[in-house]
């Protein structure tokens, strides 16, 4: 089936907000970073406007990557999957750390509190 219009619209918006995402920014930090509006990057990843080639080569230098990338219609896919995965590991990480850390402060607190009644 052949590709139309509205398909390459989808994504490439899907993949700069997929980008976007992976690098933690707000279309905000992206629009500042690419030297575009944040009304015309909205725009883009609601495949509402469509972006000028130099305003493409913006987008992927600012995303550190090939302009190609932002065409790649199964990439994304694959790219979110391990998005989701790295930030699963790190919030895990984030939790049981806090626990730990947690822990061994009342650990801590308890000795000191013992150490004082004796």
């Amino acid at each position: 089936m052949a590709m139309e219009g509205k398909d390459l619209r989808l994504i490439l918006s899907s993949n700069i907000k997929l980008y976007r995402n992976h690098h933690g920014w707000s279309q905000a930090d992206l629009a500042e970073k690419a030297n575009i509006s944040i009304t015309f990057l909205s725009n883009i990843e609601r495949g509402v406007k469509w972006p000028y080639p130099d305003t493409l080569v913006k987008i992927a230098k600012a995303l550190n990557i090939e302009e190609f990338e932002l065409f790649r219609k199964n990439k994304a896919m694959a790219d979110e999957t391990a998005m989701l995965i790295d930030r699963l590991v790190s919030d895990i990480t984030a939790s049981v750390t806090y626990s730990i850390e947690n822990t061994y402060r009342r650990y801590r607190s308890k000795k000191k509190s013992t150490n004082t009644v004796q």
